[in-house]
């Protein structure tokens, strides 16, 4: 899945459960949850295999996808503002729902192969529910809007 939708559901989970000892490990847990969802997102494993790297386009999603997960965060960071300790809450959740794919990223992006993270993957890999792209993306945008809507309606 991509990051921006584990990143939307991460913020959720914080702004409805504002301790931090619950709401983190939760959004923790919440990354295989929905890695179970069908989704889709350039397969980074596959090109590694076939060409030893990920591939521009590939790079350049991942990248895009990166950019908005952040900014999605600390915006339902702000949002909790003035309350700081929320605030850092949210972002903490948010980075623990991509923590799991922020550890594959040096195997991809740096080229960093050890055998625990490798092993990772390996597992990772086979919590993931592929969809088509369209089925994919579109069952990722309604995450997106459900966790979204769900943080506004208070």
């Amino acid at each position: 899945m991509l990051e921006t939708p584990h990143v939307a559901v991460g913020a959720l989970i914080a702004a409805k459960i504002p301790n931090p000892f619950i709401a983190i490990p939760l959004a923790f847990a919440s990354h295989f949850i929905l890695d179970k969802v069908p989704h889709w997102n350039p397969h980074l494993n596959k090109e590694m295999r076939e060409n030893g790297y990920p591939t521009k386009k590939s790079t350049t999603i991942v990248v895009a996808d990166a950019a908005i997960a952040l900014g999605i965060g600390i915006f339902f960071a702000f949002r909790a503002a003035p309350d700081y300790s929320h605030s850092l809450t949210i972002l903490l959740a948010c980075f623990a729902s991509v923590l799991p794919d922020v550890i594959e990223a040096p195997y991809f992006f740096l080229k960093t192969k050890g055998k625990i993270v490798t092993k990772w993957i390996s597992l990772h890999r086979t919590l993931q529910n592929d969809a088509t792209p369209f089925w994919g993306l579109l069952t990722q945008a309604a995450t997106v809007l459900a966790a979204s809507w769900l943080i506004f309606t208070r």
